[in-house]
């Protein structure tokens, strides 16, 4: 009497039997490597991912390094010019800008104004490099019984970013007790 005996694997979930000598269905095999395959694809997605999230990161923490822009500026030399019987001075200046940002800019553009003192631009662009200092000239229009009180001149700066993104900045710049104040003392002096 011959008996055929079936093995049930009852770690798995496959109603198939073993065959009688030990070895596994085809079936079963197959569907442990799709489970191999299928959790190595997703491996891998997860790896694909967090690089991927990561370089967005340092790609958005790099274009906002690139359009933060900080500077500092101040009176750097006065020369010549002329007034009229009203009391006004013509001047020629320079302004000292210092780039304090992370990242190269252009300043393209500066002016200001306020009671006594006009400021404006000669037209220059300046390419300072993140920690550089580059000088702008500047003409002056000052009214000499108004221009020197205690409050500061804002100037307003256009400046291009390196992933050329423009803005607009401004920064107070002290005029009393400037080398502008002293070069307007002796014109704007009475006479």
């Amino acid at each position: 009497m011959s008996a055929e005996h079936n093995v049930i694997d009852l770690d798995e979930h496959d109603p198939q039997p073993a065959l009688s000598d030990g070895t596994v269905s085809v079936r079963l095999v197959t569907k442990r490597k799709w489970n191999v395959r299928l959790v190595a694809a997703f491996v891998v997605g997860v790896v694909l991912g967090g690089i991927g999230v990561g370089e967005l990161r340092d790609s958005r923490e790099e274009r906002e390094r690139n359009a933060s822009v900080s500077l500092v500026a101040f009176p750097a030399s006065a020369a010549g010019g002329g007034s009229d019987a009203m009391g006004i001075l013509w001047m020629d200046g320079q302004l000292a800008v210092i780039n304090a940002g992370p990242a190269p800019i252009t300043v393209s553009a500066a002016s200001g104004q306020r009671p006594g003192v006009q400021v404006h631009d000669t037209g220059q662009s300046r390419l300072l490099r993140p920690g550089g200092t580059g000088w702008i000239n500047v003409k002056l229009r000052i009214e000499c019984a108004l221009a020197f009180g205690s409050e500061p001149l804002s100037i307003r700066f256009s400046v291009e970013t390196a992933d050329r993104q423009v803005s607009e900045v401004s920064y107070p710049v002290a005029v009393a007790g400037s080398v502008w104040h002293y070069g307007a003392e002796r014109p704007c002096a009475p006479r």
